[in-house]
């Protein structure tokens, strides 16, 4: 079973509050959004709450941790007209039953693979669970220069780089569609409070305050510079035909 040993979502808690940021990131993988959609590690649903925007036909939520009853709580008040399916466990242990519901066409892991100890194991499984043609929509931390106490406290095994995501994609399986680093301008300032001054912990305020400030900017500039660096990866990889 590949599931994470530490993990209890709280990066992705933290990241409900970051509206900009999760745009930013639905906005690299709404080209490639499908019509049958899971969301591994959907954490508190703010990231589940856009993908509902987009109106997908049934909407899988799998999310393993202690946020759970929250995800429920929070993603039932929303009105859709998709059909959403709640799981509390690892996506290893639940893909057979989704797939015998519908088999999805789009598959996504928003600061998940991390988590996940043998992550060529869960590609594979991944693989062996899209549609043929549909996507697996990935974003992870990056560089492992970056790696910091804080990293471990929350159960990451690891930061990527680019090239070590796409082997490890291609290797399950998938042809790359499109990969690259991501906030270029977050590097700084991770390095500094979590490798340089050792902190432990996010502070809600600063963050609110990142994102609306620097990430509107980040993005633009992103948009026409091809950054070399960044302090995340996003990919895109397609299960051939």
């Amino acid at each position: 079973m590949t599931e994470p040993t530490v993990y209890i979502g709280k990066d992705i808690e933290a990241m409900s509050i970051t509206v900009n940021y999760q745009r930013w990131i639905l906005a690299e993988f709404r080209p490639f959004l499908g019509r049958h959609i899971v969301e591994v590690g959907a954490g508190t649903g703010s990231f589940s709450e856009l993908l509902l925007k987009e109106k997908p036909e049934t909407l899988s939520l799998v999310e393993p941790s202690t946020l759970f009853d929250q995800l429920i709580a929070n993603v039932e008040s929303l009105e859709t007209s998709t059909e959403v399916d709640f799981h509390h466990a690892v996506f290893d242990d639940v893909a057979q039953v989704i797939c015998e519901k519908q088999r999805p066409d789009s598959l996504i892991y928003v600061n998940v693979l991390e988590h996940i100890e043998d992550d060529l194991a869960e590609l594979k499984v991944i693989y062996d669970s899209l549609l043929p043609g549909g996507h697996v929509m990935i974003f992870v931390p990056a560089l492992m220069w970056l790696y910091a106490e804080f990293d471990r406290m929350i159960g990451h095994f690891r930061r990527y780089s680019k090239t070590e995501l796409e082997e490890k994609c291609r290797a399950a399986g998938f042809e790359i569609v499109q990969s690259r680093y991501f906030d270029f301008a977050g590097i700084l300032p991770w390095f500094i409070k979590f490798k340089l001054l050792g902190s432990r912990y996010l502070n809600a305020d600063a963050v609110k305050a990142y994102d609306r400030i620097v990430i509107p900017v980040a993005r633009r500039m992103e948009s026409w510079i091809k950054v070399p660096v960044g302090k995340n990866v996003v990919l895109v990889a397609r299960r051939p035909s």
